[in-house]
């Protein structure tokens, strides 16, 4: 059985390599728990989210296997 909630292999590891669908497909994944951690006393706040964003294509980016 086949764990719809993870994120295929694959996927990520074209996210690493820098491509587009692939950074967006994880941006997608984890977009609902972005928005949750987005909110301010008790408001959304879109900066926070562009924040949350950034910070994740940056983190996907900047991870390697080898360690």
């Amino acid at each position: 059985m086949k764990n719809e909630k993870l994120i295929p292999f694959e996927v990520i590891e074209k996210a690493v390599a820098g491509e587009s669908e692939a950074v967006n497909a994880v941006l997608h994944h984890y977009r609902g728990y972005i928005k949750y951690r987005s909110v301010f006393q008790g408001h959304f706040n879109a900066e926070i989210q562009d924040r949350l964003e950034a910070q994740l294509i940056k983190t996907i980016l900047q991870f390697r296997f080898d360690r």
